[in-house]
């Protein structure tokens, strides 16, 4: 009986590590940038006034990633937001293994197409460390979610963890995975 493999990681195995190895002359493929997770985060900052609004997302979250998401907590209490010490503000998931895989599969060829007037994603969002994050306006572009149920847009911060080295380095291995950036130009580090 042969064990599911992810058809990304299969892509990143046969695709990406050859054309890596080649474009930066890495001589293992081991030094080849890999990604090592996915993490979705929410913030929900009308919670302080409605508490059913944290759990919406959690269920939402869930949904989407596959995987039970978690209720961030405030760390202090700040008055003019009328926020207290350990209130429920937000919502996260950190997706490892076959589920990044699949959620990556999923973010690609049917969530960001679903996006109206897409022109690609920004591609000024790394960090300096080989991090990337984008930001989705609408849960709804999920075919998971259902929209008669849903009572509110929310948006969310999708950030893809990488073993680069280098902003260009995860340009590449992301552009390679078939991110749709905006200016398919390469990053000059």
């Amino acid at each position: 009986m042969s064990k599911y493999i992810p058809r990304m990681q299969i892509k990143y195995r046969d695709e990406v590590i050859p054309k890596l190895k080649e474009e930066f002359n890495y001589k293992s493929s081991m030094q080849v940038p890999r990604l090592l997770k996915i993490c979705l985060n929410q913030g929900v900052g009308s919670a302080t006034a409605d508490k059913k609004l944290v759990d919406t997302a959690v269920k939402e979250m869930t949904l989407i990633s596959g995987q039970q998401a978690v209720v961030t907590r405030a760390k202090k209490a700040i008055s003019n937001f009328k926020l207290r010490e350990e209130m429920p503000i937000g919502v996260r998931v950190t997706l490892r293994g076959e589920i990044m895989w699949e959620f990556l599969d999923r973010l690609l060829s049917v969530a960001l197409p679903r996006v109206r007037d897409f022109r690609g994603v920004n591609d000024k969002s790394f960090d300096g460390r080989g991090n990337y994050t984008i930001g989705i306006t609408e849960q709804i572009i999920f075919p998971e979610i259902d929209l008669d149920k849903i009572s509110r847009i929310n948006g969310m911060d999708i950030t893809f963890v990488t073993s680069a080295n280098t902003d260009k380095e995860a340009f590449t291995l992301l552009k390679e995975f078939g991110m749709p950036f905006k200016n398919q130009v390469k990053l000059e580090q």
